[in-house]
């Protein structure tokens, strides 16, 4: 599939995963790999902290958009991050009430009004996700949602809201959010892992959790840290090498090959609990990433999305 395709199917990408599986990082990747098809993307940020910006060599970002990336053929990155107090006050400013929006978000009312309306502050947040769909400030915007568990919540709180609040302005909101969310053309989720028991077992559990509690599309598989193949990993140690460090390398080359076995083992469970295609990207031996793995990241997802079919 062509990539400029891939990512032009959907206005919005959701992301998400268990946490510790690289989900920032595959956001970022996916917003890498789509500015190079010349694309402006805008990479939203849910979770109260802005992971992106760093990798891309950039101060980390607040609520407003701020460009952190430039392709050199047209393609550009910006970020913000959104939180539910800035969106109210954002959403209310729009409609004639700033000051008393500020005071809102300065008193502490806000989490009162969640308290009594669950799912709130989720709906707030998508609803500005929604209403940038809406404005097209960019050609795709890629989400990087919360962690698997509250994922689901997240996306679950529209109806939460639209089944509490019958009429009036948080039921139209949430009606308008969950649009978006039914239409694939609009709006889809992709889902990451690590290619692990636990983490494919969650990954599993969240994809039949959108599709049947939400209704929202999913795209193809992210699965981080794929390990390469190795030769050699069946040889003899050298013999004038000392006994330990022979011993050092038979222990070793065990371990790889059973990591490779279990990579294999979880990478075909999940295509069979799953038919969904897989975009896999390369295990990156580093503690933090910048703008050079990032690159290589983008590449190997480039080549994934390349051998996918179209999506129907």
């Amino acid at each position: 599939m062509d990539p400029g395709q891939f990512f032009a199917s959907s206005r919005v990408l959701i992301v998400a995963g268990k946490g510790g599986v690289g989900k920032s990082t595959a956001s970022a990747t996916l917003a890498l790999a789509a500015a190079r098809t010349g694309l402006s993307v805008l990479l939203v940020e849910v979770a109260g902290r802005s992971a992106a910006a760093p990798m891309f060599g950039a101060d980390t970002q607040g609520y407003e958009a701020t460009v952190i990336y430039d392709e050199a053929d047209g393609g550009s990155i910006y970020t913000r991050s959104i939180t539910p107090d800035l969106a109210l006050v954002e959403w209310l400013g729009n409609h004639g009430f700033k000051t008393i929006a500020k005071r809102m978000a300065k008193s502490g009312l806000l989490e009162i009004v969640a308290t009594a309306t669950p799912g709130i502050k989720d709906l707030l947040v998508l609803g500005r996700i929604k209403a940038l769909e809406q404005e097209s400030p960019a050609d795709v915007i890629i989400v990087d949602a919360p962690a698997a568990g509250h994922a689901v919540q997240f996306l679950r709180a529209p109806i939460g809201v639209r089944d509490t609040a019958r009429t009036g302005v948080l039921n139209r909101q949430a009606a308008e959010v969950l649009e978006m969310l039914h239409d694939p053309a609009r709006c889809r989720a992709m889902l990451v892992t690590l290619p692990e028991e636990t983490p494919v077992n969650e990954l599993i559990e969240t994809a039949f959790a959108i599709e049947d509690e939400v209704e929202l599309a999913l795209g193809p598989a992210i699965v981080n840290g794929i390990l390469p193949a190795l030769d050699g990993l069946d040889a003899v140690p050298p013999a004038e090498l000392a006994q330990a460090e022979r011993d050092d390398l038979r222990m070793a080359a065990a371990l790889r090959r059973d990591r490779a076995a279990l990579q294999t083992e979880q990478l075909e469970r999940l295509g069979t609990a799953l038919p969904l295609a897989q975009i896999r990207l390369p295990q990156r031996f580093r503690a933090q990433l910048g703008l050079v793995e990032l690159q290589a990241l983008a590449d190997a997802a480039v080549e994934s999305i390349d051998s996918l079919e179209a999506w129907a």
